[in-house]
C-alpha cells in the first residue's frame, strides 16, 4: 500500500475542473468515451466530468456501487470476490473497472473504493485507504493510496487521483 499523503502530479486537489478539461480533450483527440464506478465518492467523479458543457462527447456513464450488491449486480464483480478479499481491496478495484466498460459504451474507465471516514476503518484498512482501478488501451492498472483529512478531504482527493491518473494513462503511450 502507498503511504502518501503528500500531493502528487497525479493529485492535485484544487485542481479537478483543470484536470477533467483536459481529460475532455484527449478522450475527445482519442475519439473515446469513458465510464466511471464509484463506491466511497458516491457519483463524485461523474458529477465532476459532467459539471463541464458538452461532457455528453466523451463521458458514457457512471455506476455507483455502494454496496457489495450494487458492485455485484451492476457491475458483474463477483460476490465471491468481495467476500474473499473485501471490498475495499485491489481485486475488488480491478474488477470494477473492467465491469465498468463490460457494461458500458466506453472505452475507458476509472474505479473507486474505499474508506471515506469518519468511521468504518480497521488496522489493515484505516479510514482514508482508497483502491484505485483504471482500464485503458486493454490495460487494468490498480493503486492504493492512503489520504488523510475528513470525509471530504479524502473524496476530493479520491477524485483528484482518480481523473489525474487517467488523464496521464490515456497521454501516456500504450
Amino acid at each position: 500500500m502507498l503511504q502518501n499523503n503528500e500531493l502528487s502530479a497525479h493529485d492535485p486537489c484544487g485542481q479537478t475542473p483543470e484536470i477533467v478539461q483536459k481529460l475532455a480533450s484527449v478522450l475527445k483527440q482519442r475519439g473515446q468515451m469513458m465510464a466511471t464506478a464509484e463506491s466511497c465518492t458516491g457519483g463524485l467523479i461523474a458529477g465532476a466530468c459532467t459539471d463541464l458543457a458538452g461532457s455528453s462527447d466523451w463521458f458514457e456513464r457512471g455506476f455507483v456501487t455502494y454496496s457489495n450488491a450494487a458492485k455485484t449486480e451492476l457491475l458483474g464483480v463477483p460476490a465471491a470476490l468481495i467476500a474473499a478479499h473485501g471490498a475495499v481491496s485491489e481485486p475488488v478495484a480491478r474488477a470494477m473497472a473492467e465491469g465498468a466498460l463490460a457494461h458500458a459504451r466506453a472505452q475507458a474507465a476509472v474505479a473507486v473504493t474505499g474508506v471515506a471516514g469518519p468511521a468504518g476503518g480497521s488496522p489493515g484498512k484505516p479510514v482514508g485507504t482508497v483502491w484505485f482501478g483504471w482500464r485503458v488501451d486493454g490495460r487494468t492498472l490498480s493503486e492504493c493510496r492512503r489520504f488523510d483529512g475528513d470525509r471530504a478531504a479524502v473524496r476530493a482527493r479520491t477524485v483528484a487521483h482518480a481523473l489525474g491518473r487517467l488523464l496521464a494513462l490515456l497521454d501516456a503511450p500504450p
